[in-house]
């Protein structure tokens, strides 16, 4: 931006010193504190007894229809996203290799974008 003389214009910083360390850290602490609020917590459903408990197969099924699942979930209470009677982490990673293969378009998607340059 030039000024009337040709020359630019000098600016101050927003906030400088003690003030712009402050928003800082307050900024950082809010954030921390946001996304622990975020963070999952113990699941007491899943340590309840039952004959079954989805693993890793059906941990990727419940990844492949999470799209379908989420949006019927908005209408019946019946309906869940996650199983919470599994095995943990063998039926999560199922769950996040189900879900990144949808959202990411599976393994052809690079290849077409290759085949369009």
């Amino acid at each position: 931006m030039a000024g009337a003389r040709g020359g630019q214009v000098r600016t101050k910083p927003f906030l400088t010193g003690t003030a712009g360390t402050a928003v800082i850290v307050a900024v950082i602490v809010l954030g921390v504190l946001l996304l622990a609020g975020c963070a999952a917590g113990p699941n007491d459903a899943a340590a309840v007894g039952s004959g079954h408990q989805a693993g890793f197969w059906l941990g990727l099924w419940h990844g492949f229809i999470s799209p379908i699942t989420f949006l019927i979930s908005l209408f019946n209470h019946n309906v869940s996203l996650y199983e919470v009677h599994n095995n943990g982490g063998w039926y999560d990673f199922g769950f996040m290799i189900g879900v990144s293969v949808v959202f990411s378009g599976g393994p052809g998607s690079s290849a077409a974008r290759r085949r369009r340059r």
